[in-house]
């Protein structure tokens, strides 16, 4: 049981280190994943009983790269590629054995595979999955079930991306200066589109992902803010997992139980915001972490929010922005106020944009119109969690209990 417990804790932590250190060697994908996966197989018949190695991740980088090689050789493909790693083997400057002591460094190339998966020559969604999948662990059947689409699709969707990195010869590198501010962005959405996946549907395995995801990335740039910012706003935004369901309905922040949020995580996001405010510069993720850590604040300063989210717009030019600024601004100047910023956007697919009109309107005690908005809301929504909270909403405004004495107006 122990050596199980250690083997999946070496999984959990050192997949992504593992397969990147294999790309590096074998400049495939497809190939260094094969290796890998054979290489953790090995590990879950023998440490058991032999015990967990000095080195686990030298001992699986060994193994694997030990593998890859015969299968080359056995499918006799790739043949100079082949006399290349055999030639790294037996003449190179660190032997595959050496790996495994327990004093041997392996590179850590996690920052090359993280921007070959995120690189703009691929489709956003295909940067989501192959992410997961290389520096996450998940599984194909994980990552398809979280994105609500059959095996197959996910399947193809990972092996076309593979090919293409291949075939267009894209590079396992860090990008030069000159290209790395927009190419970081990119890294950086596609983790905080990971957790939002897992957030707003409800999928915690999601959220856990993009925060281990975000920690790796702030180890290996530890002085870029935005990164620290980005780890800052998850944090601080799971911190309130624990109080944001009761009977499997959401609970609005205002009514959350505070003694559920975890404290040392919220410490945490905070610690790391004022690192990154140290750094001197201010980006979208910075901005919307001081948001976050101004709403877990009471009272709340709707004024700063209100600011901070008009900063956020300018930067981003995101009508999202603007949306949480409506919230605000209904806060301070009441809901026909924050319902006149709601009504200039355009955001008519976004669900998140009709609960917020509704509940503003049925502030404002336009309760037909609120029914309406609350239905469109409710017809946009996948999750059990979010849909019953919806429900009842839109049964409040019901023509039918609007009519009822005592009850105008919500």
């Amino acid at each position: 049981m122990g050596a199980s417990v250690a083997l999946d804790a070496v999984f959990r932590d050192q997949w992504g280190r593992v397969l990147a250190t294999l790309v590096g060697i074998l400049g495939d994908i497809e190939l260094a994943e094969d290796a890998a996966a054979e290489a953790f197989a090995v590990a879950a018949e023998r440490w058991p009983g032999d015990g967990e190695p000095a080195n686990p991740t030298g001992w699986l980088v060994t193994t694997a790269r030990n593998r890859a090689i015969d299968d080359l050789r056995r499918r006799q493909v790739l043949a100079g590629k082949t006399k290349l790693l055999i030639r790294d083997t037996e003449t190179g400057p660190q032997p595959p054995e050496a790996l495994m002591d327990d004093a041997a460094t392996i590179p850590d190339e996690r920052l090359e595979l993280v921007f070959t998966c995120c690189h703009p020559a691929l489709a956003l969604d295909a940067q989501v999955a192959l992410t997961l999948r290389t520096l996450g662990g998940l599984s194909t059947d994980e990552i398809a079930l979280a994105f609500l689409v059959p095996f197959e699709t996910m399947s193809k969707r990972l092996t076309r991306a593979k090919h293409k990195i291949r075939d267009a010869g894209i590079p396992f590198a860090v990008p030069p200066d000159h290209q790395l501010p927009d190419r970081l962005a990119a890294v950086l959405a596609v983790v905080y589109l990971i957790f939002n996946q897992g957030w707003g549907g409800g999928r915690v395995d999601l959220t856990a992902e993009a925060i281990h995801l975000g920690r790796a990335l702030a180890d290996l740039m530890p002085d870029e803010p935005e990164v620290l910012a980005l780890l800052a706003l998850m944090l601080l935004h799971d911190a309130r997992k624990g109080a944001r369901l009761r009977d499997g309905r959401i609970v609005p922040l205002d009514d959350q139980d505070r003694s559920l949020w975890d404290i040392r995580q919220i410490d945490e996001g905070r610690a790391l915001l004022r690192r990154a405010m140290a750094r001197g510069r201010s980006g979208p993720y910075l901005v919307q972490g001081a948001i976050a850590d101004l709403h877990l604040q009471e009272p709340r300063d709707w004024r700063q929010i209100a600011a901070l989210y008009q900063t956020l717009a300018r930067q981003t030019r995101s009508p999202i922005a603007e949306m949480n600024r409506a919230i605000a601004v209904a806060e301070i100047d009441g809901p026909e106020a924050g319902l006149a910023v709601l009504d200039r956007l355009d955001l008519g697919h976004y669900r998140y944009f009709h609960s917020t009109r509704a509940e503003l309107l049925r502030r404002a005690g336009r309760d037909a119109e609120a029914h309406d908005a609350y239905g469109r809301a409710l017809d946009l929504t996948q999750t059990e969690p979010e849909q019953r909270f919806l429900a009842e909403r839109l049964a409040e405004t019901a023509p039918s209990v609007r009519s009822e004495p005592g009850r105008a107006g919500g």
